[in-house]
Order: C-alpha cells, then sequence, then structure tokens
C-alpha cells in the first residue's frame, strides 16, 4: 500500500483530528483524521510513554496504532457494528520517530469480517510498520455469562457508511 497523498502529520489541522471514545486508545493520544468507505487514517504523537529503552516508538504502541487504524477501516463499511481483531500479523521495518500516522484500508469484506491492511510512517515519511488483519463485525460482545453492549463513541462523518453504497474491495 502506498501511502496516500493526504498531509504529512505536521500539516494536519487541529481541527480536523478527534479523540476516538476508545479509553484505551484515547489515554494513548491516538486522534482520528478520517474513517470513511473503508479507508481511516489515525495519527499519534510520540511522548516518553510510548517509547522504548532505544528511545523510539515501542513496537506494542506500533502496533495499537494499525490494530486502531484497521478496526477503523473495517468499522467505516458497518451501520452500526462494532468489530473486535480475531489475528492481525505486523511486519516492523524501522523505528518510528516524532509522529506516527496509520493509513489502513478494507481489502475484502464478506458480512461477518473485514480483511485489512495498514501501514504506519513517521513524521519524516519513513516507513515504520505494515499490518494485516482480519476483523469479525459484532453488534453484542459475550463476555463471561453476559452480553454486553458496545459503548457509544463518536462516530465521525463517513464512519457507520451504509456498506451496500462502499466497494468490497479495492
Amino acid at each position: 500500500m502506498k501511502p496516500d497523498t493526504a498531509p504529512v502529520a505536521h500539516d494536519t489541522p487541529t481541527a480536523a483530528v478527534q479523540g476516538l471514545g476508545s479509553p484505551f486508545a484515547d489515554h494513548l493520544g491516538v486522534r482520528l483524521v478520517h474513517a470513511a468507505h473503508g479507508r481511516s487514517e489515525v495519527v499519534l504523537p510520540l511522548a516518553a510513554l510510548h517509547l522504548n529503552t532505544w528511545e523510539v516508538a515501542h513496537g506494542g504502541v506500533t502496533m495499537t496504532l494499525l490494530d486502531v487504524g484497521l478496526a477503523l477501516a473495517a468499522r467505516s463499511l458497518s451501520s452500526g457494528a462494532g468489530v473486535v481483531t480475531v489475528e492481525m500479523k505486523t511486519n516492523f521495518m524501522q523505528p518510528g520517530c516524532g509522529e506516527l500516522r496509520a493509513r489502513a484500508r478494507v481489502l475484502h469484506r464478506s458480512a461477518t469480517m473485514a480483511y485489512c491492511e495498514g501501514e504506519v510512517h513517521d513524521s519524516d515519511g519513513r516507513f515504520v510498520a505494515k499490518a494485516l488483519g482480519t476483523f469479525k463485525y459484532l453488534s453484542a460482545l459475550a463476555v463471561g455469562r453476559e452480553i454486553t453492549r458496545q459503548r457509544r463513541a463518536l462516530q465521525p462523518a463517513g464512519l457507520g457508511a451504509d456498506p451496500a453504497t462502499a466497494p468490497a474491495h479495492d
């Protein structure tokens, strides 16, 4: 997947970026740029708490950013259903510094699953990591013996688009 021609991280207007409503992702500082039509973009300005002992982005932070981006791309094709990660594979290319930007897209969608890919680049445009993942669409989640409803997060424009009008794959 080649980087889109969207502005680099430091060129994104602050008003265009928002929190996700996911406690963990919001705690890390992940911000949504857009999610619509099977594509998403999220950014994370790195802080000391995101770094490993080499003082570059921790691999877990990079994987989380990819997981969030892929999931949002999948959710952008559903009409209100949430998603859970079934599996995800990540390849690390080089350390990330500055601000990380993940761009993701849905490669294939069925009635119950979405197969997605995404890449992370840092603020200098370096290719940091790539992931492929499978996500399951759910309207409820069984936790033990209880059925839990997904917490309603912010609904950015385009998130929850009608899957009948969106392409099944690129």
